[in-house]
């Protein structure tokens, strides 16, 4: 792989194409590229929010799950090859349950914002859920496994309840909407 990574610019993509792990190649606009963006684009947002101070164990988990989102974005690159697994989503789904565990339950919709990794853990939920829709539109055409589908899923969930516990984490709350607020006429 040292030999592969080596030369960045090939300039193999002038004309608007790329290629895939397997060797082939497809439009820089086609579905599969487009999902494999949407994960890449999720990665970098984590990255960002793992640029604030967290406590040791979100960190841990934080990294794990962009390590998953390579693999991820590996299994996107290369057609029919299979790297997430029912494992990965089964983490996500302990992971739930884990940082929502000591929540109080949401009695009104909230606001993206409060803490700056809260706001981040929104951003990256956002992204997530743009990621979802990519894949969930490239399965329409081309084969898409379930554990990709499900661990996407999973990881926007994930990430609302965690932009939550970073809040509290921070001395904050929630912000919650306001649907009896005055609104501008």
């Amino acid at each position: 792989m040292g030999n592969r990574l080596s030369k960045i610019a090939t300039r193999t993509g002038d004309k608007g194409s790329t290629g895939l792990g397997d060797g082939s190649r497809v439009d820089k606009d086609s579905l599969r590229i487009q999902a494999i963006g949407d994960v890449d684009e999720l990665n970098s947002q984590l990255g960002l929010l793992l640029c604030d101070p967290l406590e040791s164990a979100l960190r841990e988990t934080l990294l794990s799950i962009q390590h998953d989102l390579f693999d991820l974005g590996g299994e996107l690159c290369i057609p029919g090859y299979t790297l997430v697994n029912d494992g990965q989503v089964a983490r996500l789904d302990q992971l739930l349950e884990k940082y929502n565990a000591d929540l109080p339950p949401l009695k009104d919709f909230i606001l993206p914002g409060g803490s700056h990794a809260a706001a981040l853990a929104h951003v990256c939920r956002t992204v997530c859920r743009r990621a979802e829709r990519s894949i969930v539109s490239l399965g329409k055409s081309e084969t898409v496994s379930e554990p990709v589908r499900q661990y996407v899923n999973r990881l926007s969930d994930l990430l609302f309840v965690l932009s939550r516990v970073l809040n509290r984490t921070d001395g904050g709350s929630d912000v919650l909407w306001q649907k009896d607020r005055i609104r501008d006429t």
